[in-house]
């Protein structure tokens, strides 16, 4: 979910309410502007400057993670490398809490602490606890490289530590591996919804379904090409596939894919998430797009300058451009204009 944090009892309220998105930005700008833009889909492409944000913040050099919490945000930023802590009510930059590397593989909130995956040599991960907003620990395992992502559920933090799809559940209360579960090798990004941790294996296609509880094995179900990013909410899982743009659909219940939706976002970065009744997505020069989850159709793209990781909370998307280091909150009307 990157700056006042809401304090809740377990992880799994997190996941109720709020939804929750990953991302990155591509290794670097002249490699972006090398590759052919991203088509999205034309026939509904309207220009991203008319959309009119609520508030903007310079977060440094570049800006990525977004958390959303009951009564803050949070935003990880380069240059210096730290996570800024938002005021949803007052919109102003409340605490900033410097890191010892750049935010690599997300944020997560939960067990009253913001836990951030850094890409410290070797990789390590730091806990920022929400009342002093600074580091309260430092643990010696860390995400398996850019682009991954971290999950809390009732009891555990889940992080991938390698490339060979080590998934490790964290005791919160000693900072300590409590479990590893192995999954399908270049799987990187968890996500937590309703007892399930769900995974993206990027280099298999497939998302992995782990019980929170046991750690056992649940499923492998086949999506799109190089799943990344993905978000598991409204009795479903979707995922956004970097190699042909499409996003996946998946039955929570039934842990069948049900849609392959032709969103027209291929290529690295991006971001996914659910809220306002409504699928979001984000991608460079595509900056947001939206998605109705009942009919798997998309209804509003917005292209232009911008995007790349993305929230929804507290009646708005928060959307990171990532090139611009800046932070900006859409408001959820602004974006469902017609």
């Amino acid at each position: 979910m990157t700056s006042g944090l809401r304090i809740i009892a377990t992880a799994a309220a997190l996941a109720v309410l709020f939804s929750g998105c990953r991302k990155s930005g591509p290794s670097s700008s002249s490699d972006e502007k090398a590759r052919p833009l991203p088509p999205g889909v034309p026939a509904v492409q309207v220009p991203f400057a008319s959309l009119k944000p609520q508030a903007n913040w310079k977060i440094g050099e570049t800006a990525d993670w977004v958390l959303v919490g009951s009564d803050s945000v949070w935003v990880a930023g380069t240059k210096p490398d730290s996570v800024q802590r938002i005021d949803p009510k007052t919109d102003k930059i409340v605490a900033s809490a410097p890191l010892p590397a750049e935010a690599c593989a997300g944020l997560e909130f939960a067990f009253g602490s913001v836990w951030v995956p850094v890409c410290t040599q070797p990789p390590s991960m730091v806990r920022v606890d929400a009342k002093s907003n600074q580091i309260s620990a430092t643990l010696n395992v860390g995400p398996a490289g850019p682009e991954g992502g971290i999950a809390a559920s009732a009891d555990s933090i889940w992080l991938v530590t390698d490339s060979l799809g080590t998934l490790v559940r964290i005791n919160p209360e000693t900072n300590t591996i409590r479990q590893k579960v192995q999954i399908n090798g270049g799987s990187f990004n968890p996500v937590f919804s309703e007892g399930t941790v769900w995974i993206s294996g990027f280099e298999t296609n497939v998302v992995t379904a782990v019980d929170a509880t046991t750690g056992q094995l649940q499923a492998t179900i086949a999506v799109g090409p190089k799943p990344r990013f993905l978000v598991a909410d409204a009795g479903s899982v979707w995922t956004l596939n970097q190699g042909d743009g499409t996003i996946s659909h998946i039955d929570a219940r039934s842990r069948k894919l049900v849609a392959t939706i032709n969103a027209g976002l291929s290529g690295e970065g991006g971001d996914i998430c659910f809220g306002g009744g409504s699928l979001w997505a984000t991608l460079f020069e595509l900056p947001l797009t939206r998605i109705d989850p009942a009919t798997n159709r998309v209804i509003r793209q917005w292209k232009g300058k911008g995007g790349d990781s993305m929230r929804f909370g507290h009646g708005a998307i928060w959307l990171t451009d990532y090139h611009a280091g800046t932070l900006s909150r859409i408001p959820l009307q602004e974006a469902l204009k017609p």
